[in-house]
Order: C-alpha cells, then structure tokens, then sequence
C-alpha cells in the first residue's frame, strides 16, 4: 500500500482507535505511571497506545518498520539504512495526561528519506484529528467533518506565538521584543504537546519557537502535517528538521507559517 491517501484515512483510524484506548486509562482512578531510563513518566495508557498502534500498522503495511517511542531495542545500526518507516509517539504530553488537562495527543507519521510525509495527530479528549501528507493537503476533523486547513500565509501585526507551557525559555521573552520592534505587537498563547505546532498548521499562529529539548517522534507527525498546510518546521539556521538521525534529539526549532524569509530577522538571538 502506496498510496498517500488511502494511508492517511487507515492511520487516522488507527490514531483514534489508540486515542480510545488512551480514555479508558484517562477516565480510570489509577495511571499506574512508572519511571523511564531518562526518569519521563511511562502509563498505562502509553503502553495500551503503543501496542494498538504497533499492531495496527504492522497489519496496514507489514513491509514498513516502526519506531516507536515506546519501542525497545532499535539501535541505530538497525534503522540507519532505513528509507521509509513509520515513527510513532503513543501518547505525546504524557506530563499533561497526568495533569488532566486534555492536551495530549496520538502522534504516527511516515518517514521517507529523512522527510516526514504523512502525519495524523489526534486529540482524544477533544475528539479532534490533525492531518495531512505530500500532494494531499492538510486537514482538521472534528464530529462536524474533515476541514482543509492552511498556515498564515503573511505576518502581520497582531503576531500569535505560541509557546510551551511547560518548557519556558528567557529568550521567548527576546524573541517577542524583536518581533514587536520589527513586525509589531505580539500576542502569546501556551498549550501542550505537539498541538502547538497544529495551532501554526490551521493558521490560528505565526510561529512556535521551540528552544528547549524535543525528540524526532515528537515532531514528525505534526510536521508533515504543518508542511501539507504550507508551512515549515526548522532549525535555528533555518534548515528543514531532519528524520532518523543518529541522535534522535532535535535541535531547536522554529515552526512557520509565511515563509523563512519573513523570520530571518530573529538569527541574531537564536
């Protein structure tokens, strides 16, 4: 199976399906939250994703490995030479889950030669997906359908930055004064895990910078689905991110609405 399309709609079932699993731990008394090698809280709920997920694509493309953030022993001598590949983050903002805040998302995109392109992002509690891939668009569906969506496509004056609620930075504080000196007045809004990105994806921001550590699978669903809506995510030289890296750490990153160019003026703080 090849064809964007037609991945795009199985993932997002498989998404929803895992988002349900995620509920069922959400609406439960107990998480049963234990502690990673890295000391990141791990539930019940990552690990009922994970499998769901694991399984599910092995079902739609048994040809196509995954790497999951819950996968457990893929050395970089396993995945170096792999072309295409699914990489998946079960439950991306578990802090957030266990806070109970909803901002917590289901993360699966497919990654070709380094660039991901098709990520499905889905919000259990809002009962909310982001989607989109090379040559298919983006998208938000809700229970009211599937909507095309698209980044800002010019800056102006009031600039929405998003920024992380859990990840503050002093030089989000620079960033905003050069934006005001240059472009005019800046309006800020938080949020969790990979919907920041989302919210720059469907046009309700002009840029997220992320200036704080992240890992690919992180990222990679919601950046396939901000470049299908016309955006870019990019390192602090203003270069795509890149996929399968030895360190699977990105570096930090900006994500854009209207065109690199537009934001070259904030080099000098990054």
């Amino acid at each position: 199976m090849t064809d964007h399309q037609t991945l795009l709609d199985s993932v997002a079932d498989i998404a929803r399906r895992a988002g349900d699993a995620i509920l069922q731990v959400y609406h439960s008394a107990d998480f049963d939250i234990e502690r990673k090698g890295d000391n990141s809280p791990l539930t019940a709920a990552d690990l009922a994703a994970h499998n769901l997920i694991v399984k599910g694509l092995a079902q739609l493309t048994p040809e196509i490995p995954v790497h999951s953030e819950e996968s457990e022993g893929i050395t970089w001598e396993m995945r170096r030479d792999w072309q295409r590949y699914w990489l998946v983050d079960p439950l991306d903002g578990t802090k957030e889950f266990i806070k109970r805040n909803g901002e917590f998302t289901v993360n699966i995109a497919l990654i070709e030669n380094g660039v991901p392109v098709l990520g499905v992002v889905h919000v259990p509690v809002l009962e909310m997906t982001y989607l989109g891939g090379d040559g298919i668009g983006a998208f938000k569906e809700t229970a009211e359908g599937r909507q095309p969506i698209q980044v800002r496509r010019s800056v102006a004056s009031p600039v929405v930055m998003v920024a992380s609620r859990s990840h503050g930075t002093d030089t989000i504080g620079v960033l905003e004064e050069l934006i005001n000196k240059e472009i005019g007045a800046v309006e800020l809004t938080s949020m969790g895990s990979s919907l920041k990105l989302c919210l720059v994806a469907e046009g309700r921001a002009d840029i997220y910078p992320r200036l704080a550590p992240t890992c690919e699978w992180d990222t990679a669903a919601a950046d396939a689905v901000v470049r299908a809506a016309g955006g870019t995510v990019v390192n602090t030289s203003f270069e795509p991110l890149q996929y399968n890296k030895q360190d699977i750490l990105n570096p930090h990153f900006l994500v854009l609405g209207a065109g690199v160019d537009s934001w070259k003026f904030l080099s000098p703080v990054l």
